[in-house]
């Protein structure tokens, strides 16, 4: 209520009756402002009594949400009220337990296709207590596609760059046969004797480079391939703190000083153990090759308004500012040894836990590599309250 019309209730007793009019149709225009304004929304707003009645729905939902027909004025709760049974066996779950995922989406069929529609809810609070619950229902399926488009075109882009990285990896193996293919055809048509010796040499440099063309293809196919990463709730704390003690002895031979400051808050992200240890790994091996006489390493997390952030900090030789764009290309290294897909399999994986990685470095003066996981779909209660409601 307006402070106009609140103001004015309170004025009512000592109104005269055309003033008294005058009052009921402020009231009638706000009310209906408020209406038309829900009305005009294009996602599904339904609002719930405590006992899961619909007590208000705008035109969006009726479109939106998968209402039986004549749904209107029933007494039955809004589960029992819905065609698609997936939708009602969520809203049974989340309304009726205190342990509820309050945001899902599910595929439904419409006459044009399948929609994508996500479904939130969230309690009504008014005066301090909970009133019963609003549910938000949006068609994501455009922004769905959308997504999804962005994804080819980058795997798109990821698979061309990989592709010329293996065109340009091939090259010297292959140039390499070739030199002691001839050689050989040249030993063939000569008049001297053919002697193991004389062989051995030439067969053997080209028994090596056919194993580097293998592992090169064999690197090809891991990075291009999905990745059967399975995503489960679990502690980014843990995961950290594993790697770490597995990786001790290893840091302190190479007179590296390791650290850790893990959140004492909640650490739950949605991860693949195995993945992201494998990316982690990668880090602090990089870190450990950027500190050939020793430093310090802190492997950090901390809980941001964007999510969960893990920080990985070193005091190594850092990363020339020309080289930051390329750090993430397949086969891109500026050592002497290595495929060059480490940074890329961390990119992968990372993008795999729908996170998103940062690299802030200079040369001679260390990296941090910041890493933000998003927050998981947990299980929050609806707001709890004492007292009747009114």
């Amino acid at each position: 209520m307006s402070r106009f019309v609140k103001r004015a209730m309170e004025l009512a007793p000592r109104l005269e009756r055309a003033q008294l009019a005058s009052l009921l149709g402020a009231v009638v225009a706000e009310h209906e402002l408020y209406e038309a304004s829900l009305h005009s929304l294009p996602n599904g707003f339904v609002v719930l009594d405590p006992d899961h009645h619909v007590i208000f729905h705008n035109k969006a939902a009726e479109r939106v949400i998968p209402f039986q027909k004549g749904f209107e004025g029933s007494d039955k709760p809004i589960w029992a009220l819905l065609h698609d049974a997936d939708v009602a066996e969520f809203l049974q779950h989340a309304l009726g337990t205190k342990d509820t995922s309050l945001t899902r989406e599910f595929v439904l069929d419409a006459n044009a296709g399948p929609v994508i529609l996500n479904f939130s809810l969230m309690p009504l609070v008014q005066g301090g207590l909970v009133q019963g619950t609003m549910l938000l229902a949006q068609d994501v399926s455009e922004r769905k596609n959308k997504e999804a488009q962005l994804r080819r075109a980058e795997s798109l882009a990821s698979l061309t760059t990989l592709a010329a990285g293996v065109a340009h990896e091939i090259k010297n193996p292959l140039a390499s046969m070739g030199i002691h293919i001839q050689l050989l055809q040249r030993v063939l048509t000569s008049d001297k004797p053919l002697t193991s010796q004389t062989l051995g040499h030439d067969l053997e440099v080209i028994n090596e480079e056919v194993s580097r063309l293998n592992a090169i293809v064999v690197d090809f196919l891991f990075a291009v391939r999905p990745m059967d990463t399975t995503l489960v709730i679990g502690s980014l704390n843990k995961a950290v703190s594993e790697l770490a003690q597995f990786l001790e002895p290893e840091l302190a031979q190479a007179d590296i000083s390791a650290t850790l400051d893990l959140t004492s808050g909640d650490d739950a992200v949605l991860l693949d153990d195995r993945f992201l240890k494998q990316a982690l790994l990668n880090l602090v091996k990089n870190s450990m090759q950027a500190m050939p006489d020793g430093g310090r390493l802190e492997l950090a997390t901390k809980r941001v308004s964007g999510g969960l952030q893990l920080r990985l900090t070193d005091t190594g030789s850092g990363i020339p500012e020309e080289l930051m764009q390329k750090i993430f290309e397949p086969y891109f290294t500026t050592k002497d040894f290595g495929s060059g897909l480490g940074l890329t399999l961390v990119y992968k994986i990372v993008k795999e836990h729908g996170a998103e990685i940062q690299v802030n470095s200079k040369a001679h003066h260390g990296t941090t590599i910041t890493i933000l996981f998003p927050f998981p779909h947990k299980s929050p209660a609806l707001l709890s309250f004492q007292g009747e409601v009114s």
